[in-house]
């Protein structure tokens, strides 16, 4: 390839950008920020456990709603969207024949700088890390053709579910034999025993603590995180590649010819999907770390897919929506925050610890779950009026221009020429 040919690299011009994708990152933002604020607003921990036993009333419906309608399916949207930007990248870096890999390296390593500081320092619940350590992998699948990527999307999105299964069908095996029976209730014991020492820490550090006791409670909250990236690692790469096969397919960018699978989405996904949560949240509504079964395995299964499909079936809306022109301009309105995703996401981070951790206001645990949601939608609207003013000046968002000034190594302009 003549040097002449390759392009001065530079980042995607607003004009040039896909709007479909920044209404859908608008929208998983809310989503996102509805399934984390209970990690904000008391341990990490217990938002990871489905259904809180100990609600009542209203909390109670509210909690069952977010589990079943929400948690799981936003950061499988957003893991979506990152595929898709992934490919979007690759084919313009073709297009206009300039190299690609060096700069999709620096773009990995810089997400996972800002995420480490954001998981360190801010909020341990960071999924920035883990889209940045599983998408170096993407570009190992880049030449991979279009037809396998939805097979290779769901075997590896799978793999937890299978991996799951086998646990609990041991566990559930070993019942049937005394001395084995004793070492796996043991075993599951010392879990519930370490997870529930975990979140009275938690309580501890973010509720009462210092920045530096929060800060030290977040190392210890990171590298439990990471001990899971084998499982949430799978479900995330699996979901990076169906992005991308959306994105090579040509179905994110001309819906319009593909009718017929976003229907399938909307119709058989979306309520399939809701059905498999409901069912996973009759067997198993709460985990409890000190058993694990068959039955859990399959209420785990019931719940991954669940997730991914109704993902994808609120994708599917959203994209009919905006083919809509009684819709669209509402929908549009989602946009500029989702030009913003990397600002917008951090900032919920920076706002809900300030507000409920203990060296900030101090509000941990005092939120009652039914006015969450509440909460949530009056900062999400904040976030999406502030990115309206914002982008009428500027074309990023500040961590956009950060991410994009180290990623193409030289500093992009900022203001909107007129």
């Amino acid at each position: 390839m003549e040097q002449s040919q390759i392009r001065n690299l530079s980042p995607v011009a607003p004009a040039d950008r896909i709007e479909t994708l920044d209404v859908l990152r608008g929208f998983a933002l809310l989503g996102i920020l509805l399934m984390n604020i209970e990690g904000f607003v008391g341990p990490l921990v217990g938002a990871l456990t489905g259904l809180d036993p100990l609600l009542t009333g209203a909390d109670r419906w509210v909690d069952a709603a977010i589990y079943v309608m929400v948690q799981g399916k936003f950061y499988t949207l957003f893991s979506l969207l990152f595929g898709m930007g992934f490919a979007v990248m690759s084919q313009r870096a073709e297009v206009a024949m300039r190299p690609f890999a060096g700069v999709y390296w620096r773009r990995g390593l810089v997400l996972l700088g800002i995420g480490l500081v954001h998981a360190l320092l801010i909020w341990a619940g960071d999924i920035l890390v883990t889209y940045a350590l599983m998408s170096f992998l993407l570009l190992a699948f880049r030449p991979a053709p279009k037809k396998w990527l939805p097979w290779l999307a769901a075997g590896i999105y799978l793999l937890p579910v299978a991996f799951m299964g086998a646990i609990g069908a041991l566990g559930t095996l070993m019942q049937f034999e005394p001395t084995a029976a004793a070492e796996w209730n043991k075993s599951m014991a010392e879990l519930a025993s370490q997870m529930g020492t975990l979140q009275e820490s938690e309580r501890s550090a973010y509720g009462a603590g210092t920045f530096q006791q929060a800060t030290a409670q977040r190392f210890e909250d990171t590298g439990f995180m990471l001990s899971n990236l084998p499982m949430m690692g799978f479900s995330v790469f699996g979901m990076f590649l169906l992005g991308s096969w959306f994105v090579k397919s040509g179905a994110i960018a001309r819906p319009d010819q593909h009718a017929g699978l976003f229907r399938r989405l909307r119709w058989l996904a979306l309520p399939v999907g809701l059905a498999a949560m409901l069912g996973s949240y009759t067997l198993e509504p709460t985990m409890d770390f000190a058993t694990f079964t068959i039955t859990t395995a399959i209420a785990f299964a019931l719940g991954a897919v669940g997730s991914a499909l109704m993902c994808l079936g609120y994708m599917a809306w959203i994209v009919r929506g905006l083919l809509s022109p009684s819709w669209e301009r509402l929908l549009r309105w989602f946009a500029p925050a989702g030009r913003m995703a990397l600002t917008n996401y951090l900032l919920q981070s920076v706002v809900c610890s300030w507000i409920f951790y203990g060296y900030g206001l101090g509000y941990f645990e005092r939120l009652p779950r039914a006015w969450q949601v509440p909460f949530v939608v009056a900062l999400f609207v904040v976030q999406v009026l502030l990115s309206h003013a914002w982008l009428k000046r500027y074309r990023f968002g500040p961590m956009e221009w950060l991410w994009r000034s180290l990623t193409y190594l030289k500093p992009q302009p900022m203001r909107v020429t007129r």
